[in-house]
C-alpha cells in the first residue's frame, strides 16, 4: 500500500536546521511563518526539488540529456514523494510572442475551432466564401435542383479583355462543342469573332442534364472536368438562376485566393499565419526621437542624451556644424527640421575624423552617421547586457500598421466563428469570453470534434474566472504579467490539464488578489487536491490557513533564527497555540490599526481624466503627507494609475531628461509641492548569483571605498576596483570571482565545487592581505548586516545604508548572499532600504507596489513603521495593497473599480478607512467593514496610536 505521508528527515537546505516532518498527502498544506524562516527552502528547494529530481532520474539517460537535472538537496531522505510541479511568482515568459493564451493553451483550442467550424470571408468584399470537395457539389444539386435540367458549365475566362482564339481552338481539341460567351452560349465549331479591347467572360458547357438518380456518376464527372478546366471553379446553372462553386477559397467577385483554413494558418508563430510586416509580433521596436532626445537642452549642452560623457561624438558634432552650419547652443526644439533631421539620420558631409589607438591619434575622412542609426548599430553589436539594458531605455514599441497590433495576416482575420473573427475573441475580457462561450454550448453542432473542443473551452475559460484573473485577455502579452498572475494562470493550466498523484508546490497564490477573489482561489486550490493531488502553499493569508487541511509553521525567527518546525497540524489545533501562527488565526491582531489623524493635510496632488488602459478618465486627489492605500480588485486599474501615469507623469515633469512616456491623462496638478518620486516595484534586485545586497544598495562600493583608503591598500596602490570580485585585478582568475567552479558531469547534474585556488573567498591572496579591523574584504561579504553594522558603526556613510536594511527586519541576511537565494519578501525590503538610504530630506513620494507580499504579520507591522515614520519625515507614500492590515492602517484609501478590465477603471470612493466602512462602496468597503469589526471585537485602539488586545 502506498505511504499516505510525505515524510522528510534532517532537511538541512540554506537556513533549515535538520528539519524532519510528516506531511499528509492529497492534502490542502500550507506552510507559513515570517519572512526568511525557510519556507522556501523546504518548499520549493528541498521537497520540490527532489521530486522533480528523482522524476527526472527515472527517464532513460538519453532522454536525461535534454532536461535541466537538479542537484539534491541536502536532506538526508523524503519518502512517498510524488512528481512534483512548482507554480512560483516568477513570470511566465520573457518571450513577447507568449500570450496568455498560448501558456493557458486556450488560443490552440481556439485555433482548432476556427480551422474546423470557422467561415472565411473575403478581406476585400467581405462576402463568405466556401469550399466545396466533388461529392459535396453533386449532394448539393441533388438537394436543391431533384429533378430539374441543369448546365454544368467551367469558366474559362473571367472579365479579361482579348480575343481568346487559342482557348477556342484548345476546347475545340477537347471536343467541347458549346461555349457560353457574355451570358450567350454559342457553338464551338462557329467562328467566335470578339473584341479584343472589351472585357470578356467564357464558360465551357461540360454537360447538360437532367437531375436523375440514376445520374449521379455523370454529374460527378461533369463536376469533375468543370472544376479542372475552370481551375477550381464550376458553375451550375438551372430554374433559371446560377451558383458558382469552388473547390478552393476563392471569392469569386475580386478573385482573391485564401489559403486552406488550417490551425496553422490562425498562429501568430507560424509564418502562414503571421504578419508578414512584423512577423507575428503586432509592434515594431525601434529607437525614438522623443526618448532619446530633451528638446529643451542645446546640443553642446546635452540634448542628445545618448551622446552624454563620449567626447568623440561632440568633436564629430562640431566638426558637422562648421559643414553644415548647425547652431549647438539653439536648444533642440528651436532647430530648423533640416537640421533636426540631420542630428537624427546624419549627414553624407564628409569631414575630418578621430580615432585614438594605443595612445596614438589618427585622423581620418568619415561622416556623422547620426543618432538613430548610431544607436541601433551600437545595440546590435554590443555582447554587454549592461550596456544593451542601458540602451534599450531609448527604445519604444508602436504598433504594427499593417496588422494593427493582431499579429495576424488578413487571411486569418476574414476568418469568422459565432460572428468575430480570432482577434476579436481573445481581445475580449476571460469573462466576458466565458459567457460567450456558455451561451453557445448549447448550439446544434455537426461536428462532435467542434463540440468537444467547445466543451474544453468552456472549462479552461471557466477556471481562469475562478481564480480571479477574468479581467485579463487572451491576447495579454505573459510577459507583462505580475508575479501574482502569471502563477494564478499556470494554476488555471493546471486544473485543466486533470493530472492526478502529483504534488503540486506553490508560492503565494494570494499575491495580487482582492479578498473578493480569495474564496475563488481557494475553491480552485481545493479542486487540485480533489484530483487526489497534493497541494503544498507557502501562504501567509488567513482565510488560506484556515481553508487548509494541514499548516506546518517554520520560524521561529528569520535567517539563523529560523528553520526549525515550530507547530504542526489542522488549522483548529493552531487556534489553541500561542506561536505567532495561533493569534493570527484566532483574529487576535496586535498593533495593527491606528487612530485616524483628526486632520488630513490640505496639501494634494490631483490628477485629472486619467485614461490609461481601462481607466475611464477618471480624476483623483491624493493627499499628500500621508500614507495613502490605492486598492480595488485585480485588473481595476491600480498599476495603471500609480505607475504608467503617475510615476511616469511625474518623473517627466520632475527630471527633464526622463523620456517614458507617461500613461493618457490631461494634467498632474500640485506636483511643485514634490522634489522627488522613488516607485519600489516587484521587479527582483538581480538576475545573477553575482547579485547580493551589498552591490544592489550600494553599501559594497562605500566599503570598497573604505579598503582603498587603509595604509596598505595605499602602499600597494590599491584603488577600490581592486576589491570588486567582478573585474580582474583583485579577484580569483581561476574561477573569475564566483567563489566556484562548475563541473560538468555529462548524464547527471552539473557539479558546483569550491574553487580551490581562492577557497571561495572570491579573491586573490593579495587582496585579501589588505584587512579592516582584522576582516578581509572576502570575510565582509560572509557578514550578516548585524554584524556588519557592529563593524562599521563608527563610519556614517557605511552605517547609515546598513542602519536602514535593519529597520527593514533584514539583519540576518549576508551582505554577500547571492540575489537568487533571496525570497520574494526579502528582495522586495532590501529595495525599499535602498529607496529609504536615499537622502532626498521630505518632499518625496514613495510609490509602492504590494510591499507586504512575502510578508508575515509581525513583518507587516515592522513595515508599517517604517511607512510611518517616512510620512511624518514630510514625505508621502502611495502604495498599492490588498493587505487589510495596512489599508486599515493607512490615513487615506483610494478604490478603483468596481470590478476588474473593461468593467473597472473608475473611482468607487475615497476616504479614510472607516469612512469607506460607513459608506459600504463597493467591495473593500465591505473587507474594511468586517475587518475593524473583529478588531474592536478583539482589541481598542490606544490613544498612542497603537492597538492592544482585550484581556
Amino acid at each position: 500500500m502506498p505511504r499516505q505521508e510525505i515524510v522528510i528527515r534532517n532537511a538541512r537546505e540554506h537556513n533549515l536546521k535538520g528539519v524532519s516532518l510528516e506531511i499528509p498527502k492529497n492534502k490542502l498544506v500550507v506552510i507559513t511563518g515570517p519572512s526568511g524562516s525557510g519556507k522556501s527552502s523546504l518548499a520549493f528547494d528541498t521537497l520540490y526539488a527532489e521530486g522533480q529530481r528523482r522524476y527526472v532520474e527515472s527517464l532513460s539517460s538519453y532522454a536525461r540529456q535534454f532536461l535541466g537535472v537538479q542537484k539534491k538537496p541536502d536532506v538526508d531522505d523524503i519518502e512517498g514523494l510524488s512528481p512534483a510541479i512548482s507554480i512560483e511568482q516568477k513570470g511566465t515568459s520573457h518571450n513577447p510572442r507568449s500570450t496568455v493564451g498560448t501558456v493557458t493553451e486556450i488560443y490552440d483550442y481556439l485555433r482548432l475551432l476556427f480551422a474546423r467550424a470557422g467561415t472565411p470571408y473575403c478581406p476585400r468584399c467581405g462576402k463568405p466564401v466556401h469550399k466545396y470537395s466533388v461529392d459535396e457539389i453533386v449532394d448539393r444539386i441533388y438537394r436543391q435542383h431533384g429533378g430539374a435540367r441543369l448546365e454544368v458549365l467551367a469558366p474559362v475566362v473571367r472579365a479579361k479583355k482579348g480575343e481568346f482564339k487559342n482557348v477556342f481552338a484548345a476546347l475545340r481539341k477537347k471536343g467541347f462543342m458549346r461555349v457560353r460567351v457574355d451570358g450567350e452560349v454559342l457553338w464551338l465549331e462557329e467562328e467566335i469573332p470578339l473584341d479584343k479591347n472589351k472585357k470578356h467572360s467564357v464558360e465551357v458547357v461540360v454537360d447538360r442534364m437532367s437531375v436523375q438518380p440514376d445520374r449521379k456518376g455523370r454529374m460527378a464527372e461533369a463536376v469533375q472536368t468543370a472544376l479542372q478546366l475552370g481551375e477550381g471553379f464550376v458553375i451550375i446553372a438551372a430554374d433559371g438562376s446560377e451558383d458558382m462553386l469552388t473547390e478552393r477559397f476563392v471569392c469569386p467577385d475580386c478573385d482573391i485566393s485564401l489559403p486552406d483554413i488550417q490551425p496553422a494558418l490562425f498562429s501568430f508563430n507560424n509564418p502562414m499565419g503571421a504578419c508578414p510586416d512584423c512577423s507575428g509580433l503586432g509592434s515594431h521596436s525601434h529607437f525614438s526621437e522623443e526618448l532619446a532626445v530633451n528638446p529643451d537642452l542645446s546640443v553642446r549642452g546635452g540634448a542628445l542624451l545618448p551622446f552624454r560623457g563620449r567626447q568623440y561624438m561632440m568633436y564629430r558634432l562640431e566638426e558637422l556644424a562648421k559643414k553644415v552650419k548647425l547652431d549647438l547652443d539653439a536648444p533642440y526644439k528651436e532647430l530648423p527640421e533640416a537640421q533636426r533631421q540631420i542630428l537624427l539620420y546624419g549627414s553624407d558631409v564628409r569631414m575630418p575624423l578621430q580615432f585614438e589607438r594605443g595612445g596614438e591619434v589618427s585622423e581620418y575622412q568619415g561622416r556623422y552617421e547620426g543618432l538613430l542609426p548610431w544607436l541601433q548599430r551600437y545595440y546590435d553589436s554590443t555582447e554587454s547586457e549592461a550596456t544593451a539594458e542601458e540602451l534599450e531605455r531609448y527604445r519604444t514599441e508602436d504598433e504594427c500598421r499593417t496588422c494593427h497590433g493582431t499579429r495576424l495576416r488578413p487571411e486569418a482575420l476574414s476568418v469568422r466563428f459565432w460572428g468575430k473573427n480570432i482577434d476579436e475573441l481573445t481581445s475580449l475580457p476571460v469573462g466576458d469570453f466565458y459567457e460567450i462561450v456558455k451561451q453557445h454550448q448549447n448550439d446544434p453542432i455537426q461536428n462532435e470534434v467542434i463540440s468537444q473542443v467547445i466543451v474544453e473551452l468552456e472549462k479552461r475559460l471557466s477556471f481562469l474566472v475562478e481564480v480571479g484573473v477574468g479581467y485579463l485577455t487572451l491576447k495579454r502579452r505573459a510577459d507583462t504579467l505580475s508575479g501574482g498572475e502569471s502563477q494564478r494562470i499556470r494554476l488555471a493550466t493546471q486544473i485543466g490539464s486533470k493530472l492526478s498523484g502529483v504534488m503540486y508546490v506553490l508560492d503565494e497564490p494570494t499575491i495580487g488578489l482582492h479578498s473578493r477573489d480569495t474564496g475563488k482561489l481557494i475553491g480552485a486550490l481545493k479542486s487540485v487536491r480533489d484530483m487526489d493531488n497534493t497541494v503544498i502553499v507557502v501562504e501567509h493569508d488567513r482565510d488560506t490557513m484556515l481553508a487548509a487541511d494541514y499548516i506546518v509553521e517554520i520560524g521561529p525567527g528569520a535567517g539563523s533564527y529560523g528553520g526549525e518546525v515550530v507547530q504542526r497540524g489542522a488549522a483548529d489545533e493552531f487556534r489553541k497555540t500561542n506561536s505567532l501562527t495561533g493569534p493570527y488565526l484566532r483574529g487576535d491582531r496586535c498593533g495593527m490599526v491606528r487612530s485616524e489623524r483628526l486632520t488630513l493635510p490640505k496639501e494634494r496632488l490631483e490628477i485629472l481624466g486619467a485614461a490609461e488602459h481601462n481607466l475611464k478618465g477618471v480624476d483623483i486627489s491624493i493627499p499628500l503627507n500621508s500614507l495613502v492605500c490605492l486598492t480595488g480588485v485585480s485588473g481595476s486599474g491600480k498599476s495603471s494609475l500609480m505607475y504608467d501615469v503617475l510615476y511616469r507623469g511625474l518623473r517627466r515633469k520632475l527630471d527633464a531628461d526622463y523620456r517614458d512616456r507617461p500613461g493618457r491623462h490631461k494634467d498632474i496638478l500640485g506636483w511643485e509641492q514634490l522634489k522627488n518620486v522613488a516607485m519600489v516595484d516587484q521587479s527582483p534586485i538581480g538576475r545573477t548569483p553575482r547579485s547580493n545586497p551589498a552591490t544592489y544598495t550600494g553599501v559594497f562600493s562605500a566599503i570598497r571605498e573604505l579598503y582603498s583608503q587603509l595604509p596598505e591598500a595605499k602602499l600597494r596602490g590599491y584603488a577600490s576596483g581592486r576589491f570588486s570580485f567582478n573585474v580582474k585585478g583583485g579577484r580569483c582568475e581561476a574561477c573569475g570571482g564566483a567563489g566556484e567552479r562548475r563541473v560538468s558531469m555529462l548524464f547527471m547534474p552539473d557539479v558546483y565545487v569550491e574553487c580551490d585556488v581562492c577557497h571561495g573567498t572570491r579573491y586573490n591572496r593579495e587582496t585579501l592581505e589588505v584587512k579592516f579591523k582584522g576582516h578581509s574584504i572576502a570575510d565582509v561579504l560572509n557578514l550578516s548586516v548585524d554584524e556588519a553594522m557592529e563593524l562599521f558603526k563608527d563610519l556614517p556613510r557605511i552605517a547609515r545604508k546598513l542602519e536602514f536594511l535593519q529597520r527593514a527586519g533584514l539583519g540576518y541576511i549576508h551582505l554577500g548572499q547571492s540575489a537568487l537565494t533571496l525570497s520574494g519578501g526579502e528582495a522586495q525590503r532590501v529595495k525599499l532600504a535602498k529607496e529609504l538610504s536615499k537622502r532626498f530630506g521630505g518632499s518625496t513620494l514613495y510609490l509602492l507596489d504590494e510591499p507586504s507580499t512575502g510578508l508575515f504579520y509581525p513583518d507587516v507591522a515592522r513595515l508599517l513603521r517604517i511607512l510611518h515614520a517616512l510620512v511624518e519625515q514630510g514625505n508621502s507614500v502611495l502604495l498599492i495593497e490588498h493587505n487589510m492590515d495596512i489599508i486599515c492602517s493607512s490615513d487615506y484609501v483610494i478604490d478603483l473599480g468596481p470590478e476588474g478590465g473593461s468593467a473597472g477603471g473608475r473611482l468607487v470612493d475615497c476616504g479614510t478607512p472607516r469612512e469607506l466602512a460607513e459608506r459600504g462602496r463597493g467591495y473593500t468597503a465591505e473587507a474594511i467593514r468586517e475587518y475593524l469589526h473583529d478588531f474592536e471585537k478583539n482589541g481598542k485602539v490606544k490613544s498612542d496610536g497603537t492597538a492592544r488586545r482585550k484581556k
